[in-house]
């Protein structure tokens, strides 16, 4: 509700570019945001339905102030700023405050070789940064195979056992000219971005003169070092012939949360990924500025940032000072694809990983008491999968103590007209599936879970009353957003709104997901060669290569449904993305 202090602030808005500061009752600041225009933005808190996180940050909403810029990059860089003076508790705050390692050169005095968390320390020559210690550590090791660098941070006054494997050159007792040096460093540096044809060549001419002199031992030597040289330039191995350091971000959006994640290239080189994955608030492209900005601030920014949505390539690119790139197609366009298909990974993970430690049977306690029915502790959940309507299969799987029991999972082949209809399908899966219990004198279920809305629940109060079966019943009702909100009770119709961040939401999401995943595996099991004749054929701008990348990343229509036109982007032009939700849509209205 808008109080008579809100509403008034609200009327005096400017349209103008900014950053808005949210205050509870006690004047707290709980959320910093900023806007292109801040009376569109603010006003959309208030005039909008809301859900989940932000529903609750409007709630504790007592007062707000604001502060104009010139610029939507002063906004941005303004918004950054409060959020690290004041930390509000809503805001995005990154936990990943790990530093990635450099491989540091001294550049004389007998130079060697040390790990480093940052490249701005003068005297020495920079390689990486590297994904882990550990990927450091090991080039170090490998990399003083080859080259013949002192070891040791502190020279003693003897040699020590490297000098007589010849592995250092002993400056502790010799004397080593600047020449020498500059010839390995050179040799160094070829090595790290990739070239050791010179130095492979010149070793390979030495362990054959080792060899043709009887000396086996020495060429043995020889041949462990080009082993540890190739092993280099396997894990150096360039991505790009151009050598620029440029990341990759994609996301993915499910369940209202967001997931982000950055690949990084250095020299050409994919050194690893950062993954986010948040409770999504306010605007898209807000967020994921927010959460690149913020990235940058810790982390080194590369030349160039490969990002897919348009909104967020100016913005970034003066804040950041980086060339910011929206590829439409092409090798840059792949990286896009693979990024998403990572963020969808991440984004799958963390609804099976979260919460793993509670308690199920707690859990199922507590669903028991919303729906009003005993603890469910044997629960089926059903799905179907299908192209268009053809060749559709049913699923159930079946969760014994909150735990999967894949030796009790099912399957059904549907065939006829029912594959055209999701509810006939549905009705099918259950009719089949009660008769098969009944003719065996089989244990029914404490409760049967459907993925579906009113709808879906209706129909299978349906085949209860036709077979005579008496289980409890459970949908999972969707938003506008195809993003679970509530249960719905079979038995009475009522809404159960499910909280988000509650250890139930993420088992009846581990649930939804595998019976999604059984449902899409046996499809594919079974339609392998007819799975490319789909909804994306005859569409304009997608031929076989984007249909194949569709295909990964959204399996199922209702997979497809729930991603959004920006999410689709990061594929295909906008153009193609609305004519798939177009068709979609049209093939609803036919159903």
């Amino acid at each position: 509700m808008i109080t008579p202090l809100l509403q008034s602030k609200i009327d005096l808005l400017p349209d103008r570019p900014g950053s808005y500061q949210m205050k509870d009752k006690n004047g707290k600041i709980i959320y910093v945001g900023k806007a292109k225009s801040l009376v569109k933005r603010v006003k959309q808190y208030f005039t909008r339905p809301q859900a989940g996180k932000v529903m609750k940050m409007v709630e504790e909403i007592a007062d707000f102030d604001i502060i104009e810029t010139n610029t939507e990059k002063e906004s941005l860089l303004l918004e950054i700023n409060l959020i690290q003076k004041y930390y509000p508790k809503y805001n995005i705050l990154l936990k990943d405050g790990k530093m990635y390692p450099y491989i540091a050169l001294k550049k004389d005095n007998d130079p060697f070789l040390k790990i480093a968390h940052h490249d701005k320390e003068k005297g020495y020559y920079y390689f990486g940064p590297f994904p882990s210690s550990s990927s450091a550590y090991t080039m170090i090791r490998l990399m003083n195979k080859v080259f013949p660098l002192r070891k040791c941070a502190h020279i003693p006054n003897k040699p020590c056992l490297y000098y007589y494997l010849g592995q250092c050159l002993g400056p502790c007792i010799n004397k080593i000219s600047e020449d020498d040096y500059k010839d390995i460093v050179s040799h160094m540096t070829k090595l790290m971005n990739g070239d050791s044809s010179e130095l492979e060549a010149e070793i390979k001419k030495k362990m054959k003169e080792a060899s043709d002199k009887m000396d086996f031992e020495r060429a043995e030597d020889f041949k462990e070092q080009l082993s540890s040289i190739q092993h280099i330039v396997s894990e150096q191995k360039i991505m790009f012939e151009d050598h620029i350091d440029r990341d990759v971000v994609g996301y993915s959006q499910r369940e209202g949360y967001l997931s982000v994640v950055i690949f990084l290239y250095r020299r050409g080189i994919l050194l690893g990924k950062s993954l986010f994955v948040v409770q999504q608030m306010g605007e898209l492209a807000d967020q994921i500025e927010e959460i690149l900005f913020e990235f940058y601030q810790k982390h080194p920014k590369p030349k160039e940032l490969i990002v897919s949505l348009h909104e967020i390539k100016d913005v970034l690119a003066q804040a950041l000072e980086i060339q910011v790139i929206v590829p439409e197609r092409g090798f840059k366009n792949d990286l896009l694809f693979m990024a998403l298909e990572n963020a969808k990974q991440g984004l799958d993970q963390h609804f099976l990983t979260a919460r793993l430690d509670d308690d199920n049977l707690v859990l199922l306690e507590n669903l028991g008491k919303m729906l009003q029915i005993p603890t469910p502790l044997d629960i089926e959940l059903y799905d179907n999968s299908h192209l268009q309507g053809a060749d559709a299969v049913g699923a159930m799987v079946k969760f014994i103590n909150g735990e999967k029991a894949p030796e009790m999972y099912r399957k059904f082949n549907l065939r006829g007209e029912n594959t055209k209809d999701d509810l006939a399908s549905m009705k099918e899966v259950l009719t089949r599936r009660f008769k098969r219990l009944k003719e065996e004198n089989g244990k029914f279920p404490d409760l049967i879970i459907l993925d579906g809305g009113e709808t879906q629940v209706q129909a299978a109060v349906e085949v209860e009353n036709e077979t005579d079966v008496n289980v409890p019943l459970a949908g999972l009702k969707k938003n506008d957003k195809h993003e679970t909100e509530a249960l719905i009770n079979g038995q009475s119709g009522e809404y159960i709104p499910v909280d988000k961040t509650s250890p139930l939401f993420f088992l009846l999401m581990r649930m939804q997901d595998e019976v999604h995943r059984f449902a899409i595996s046996a499809f594919r099991h079974k339609h392998a060669k007819d799975f490319y004749q789909t909804i994306y054929d005859d569409i304009p701008g997608i031929g076989k290569k984007r249909k194949n990348m569709l295909l990964d990343a959204y399996p199922t229509i209702d997979s497809l449904k729930s991603a959004s036109l920006e999410e689709l982007e990061q594929l295909i032009p906008l153009e193609a993305a609305q004519a798939i939700k177009e068709k979609i849509a049209q093939a609803e209205k036919k159903n």
